[in-house]
Protein backbone atom coordinates (compact mmCIF):
# COMPACT_ATOMS: atom_id res chain seq x y z
CA UNK A 1 0.00 0.00 0.00
CA UNK A 2 1.10 3.53 -1.08
CA UNK A 3 -0.32 6.18 1.45
CA UNK A 4 1.02 9.72 1.64
CA UNK A 5 1.91 10.57 4.84
CA UNK A 6 -0.04 13.42 5.56
CA UNK A 7 -3.34 11.12 4.73
CA UNK A 8 -1.85 8.25 7.15
CA UNK A 9 -1.82 10.99 9.67
CA UNK A 10 -5.23 11.76 9.10
CA UNK A 11 -6.58 8.31 9.69
CA UNK A 12 -4.49 7.69 12.73
CA UNK A 13 -6.11 11.05 13.80
CA UNK A 14 -9.44 9.42 13.66
CA UNK A 15 -8.52 6.06 15.47
CA UNK A 16 -10.43 5.69 18.62
CA UNK A 17 -8.16 5.84 21.79
CA UNK A 18 -8.14 1.91 21.98
CA UNK A 19 -7.04 1.55 18.72
CA UNK A 20 -4.37 4.07 18.78
CA UNK A 21 -2.87 2.31 22.01
CA UNK A 22 -2.78 -0.53 19.80
CA UNK A 23 -0.95 1.20 16.68
CA UNK A 24 1.33 2.38 19.26
CA UNK A 25 2.39 -1.25 21.04
CA UNK A 26 2.52 -2.56 17.36
CA UNK A 27 4.82 0.32 15.86
CA UNK A 28 7.08 -0.14 19.38
CA UNK A 29 7.62 -3.74 18.73
CA UNK A 30 8.42 -3.47 15.26
CA UNK A 31 11.10 -0.87 16.25
CA UNK A 32 12.16 -3.04 18.97
CA UNK A 33 12.80 -5.48 16.24
CA UNK A 34 14.62 -2.82 14.17
CA UNK A 35 16.93 -1.90 16.48
CA UNK A 36 17.26 -5.63 17.74
CA UNK A 37 18.39 -6.75 14.35
CA UNK A 38 20.80 -3.49 13.70
CA UNK A 39 22.64 -4.24 16.96
CA UNK A 40 22.97 -7.93 16.41
CA UNK A 41 24.73 -7.05 13.08
CA UNK A 42 26.71 -4.32 14.52
CA UNK A 43 27.77 -7.04 16.94
CA UNK A 44 28.82 -9.69 14.13
CA UNK A 45 30.66 -6.90 11.47
CA UNK A 46 32.58 -5.92 14.57
CA UNK A 47 33.47 -9.31 15.70
CA UNK A 48 36.59 -11.41 15.50
CA UNK A 49 37.71 -12.47 11.94
CA UNK A 50 39.37 -16.44 11.74
CA UNK A 51 42.79 -15.84 10.29
CA UNK A 52 44.05 -18.06 7.26
CA UNK A 53 46.00 -20.38 9.30
CA UNK A 54 43.61 -20.96 11.65
CA UNK A 55 40.57 -21.86 9.32
CA UNK A 56 43.22 -24.17 7.60
CA UNK A 57 43.58 -25.48 11.33
CA UNK A 58 39.97 -26.22 11.91
CA UNK A 59 39.39 -28.08 8.31
CA UNK A 60 42.50 -30.45 8.84
CA UNK A 61 41.00 -31.03 12.34
CA UNK A 62 37.44 -32.00 11.00
CA UNK A 63 39.08 -34.12 8.58
CA UNK A 64 40.74 -35.94 11.59
CA UNK A 65 37.59 -36.20 13.46
CA UNK A 66 35.76 -37.50 9.87
CA UNK A 67 38.41 -39.98 9.97
CA UNK A 68 38.52 -41.23 13.74
CA UNK A 69 34.60 -41.56 13.23
CA UNK A 70 34.77 -43.48 9.80
CA UNK A 71 36.68 -45.85 11.61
Amino acid sequence: MDIEFEKLVAIIKKLPSKRLLQLKAEMERIISKEKDNATLKSLLLKGPVATQKQLETIEGNRKSINQWRAS
